[in-house]
């Protein structure tokens, strides 16, 4: 396995990173498999990017034969786009080294945990917000969106502050336009989406809302809503822990959906999967 980080450059950052953990071939072990590849974008209202999000997945979608990648992204005081542009910024760097990595540049997803999830749904649903920055949206369009207890809606159920720190002083005029489950489209890809009925932080109604549009407009989706279990969970178990208040042992059930989920849609290109 190739572990390093990379420094991304967009028209309006230079300094984010993107920790890279990227399995080898073997010649032992199907030596021309095409892999999938995440990015993820850990949490932390756009303030930050938690690691209890980070390697703690990392490790566990690295077990599912995925390339991954973690995106230390631009958080607050620096505002709208310049995280999105980050993001995008990672696809393209993914695609350009697709055959350098075993990645199937047609299988790169976006993975997000809380404003992570906001950030991952975005370029999912508003790239177009990027074509004036020289970004296409045809080609920084993730393949699939899995959202963990996103932020989704600026309306009557949104986390304030996570607006507030993407927006700053725009706040007021153009949070609207950042309610996502408003903007969602015949484009938006594919999405696996989990919340607890629980969150006390980012109300359940944002996964909610995003899967009443993403069913308004066709678009594919698996959505799994537990009964218990705070916000910012993460994997649910003691890996990923602050302290007990953050093991749910019903919520740690969502990596192996997870996992079903990415082998049905979005299966490594393989002389076992001649469809793949």
């Amino acid at each position: 396995m190739r572990y390093f980080e990379h420094k991304l450059k967009t028209p309006l950052t230079s300094d984010a990173r993107l920790i890279c953990y990227i399995p080898d071939n073997s010649e032992e072990i199907e030596p021309h498999r095409k892999r999938r590849a995440i990015i993820i974008c850990p949490g932390g209202s756009y303030a930050k990017t938690s690691d209890r999000e980070a390697e703690p997945i990392a490790l566990e979608l690295l077990s599912m034969d995925c390339a991954v990648c973690i995106l230390r992204y631009s958080c607050a005081p620096r505002r709208f786009p310049k995280a999105l542009c980050e993001l995008a910024q990672s696809v393209l760097f993914l695609k350009e080294n697709a055959e350098r990595f075993n990645i199937d540049e047609g299988k790169i997803l976006v993975m997000g945990f809380s404003a992570g999830g906001h950030l991952a749904a975005c370029l999912g649903i508003i790239p177009d917000e990027l074509e004036k920055l020289g970004y296409d949206e045809k080609l920084i369009r993730p393949a699939g969106m899995i959202l963990c207890y996103p932020v989704i809606t600026s309306g009557r159920y949104w986390h304030q502050g996570s607006f507030e720190n993407l927006l700053g002083d725009e706040l007021m005029e153009r949070s609207s336009a950042f309610s996502l489950e408003k903007r969602v489209n015949d484009k938006t890809p594919k999405a696996f989406i989990w919340q607890t009925f629980a969150d006390r932080t980012v109300p359940v109604q944002n996964s909610l809302l995003l899967a009443e549009a993403l069913s308004e407009n066709a678009i594919p989706f698996e959505l799994h809503v537990y009964p218990k279990g705070k916000h910012g969970l993460g994997l649910g178990t003691k890996i990923s822990a602050k302290n007990e208040t953050y093991v749910e042992k019903d919520v740690q059930s969502w990596v192996f959906l997870l996992k079903r989920w990415l082998e049905d849609s979005f299966p490594n290109t393989s002389i076992f999967n001649q469809n793949g």
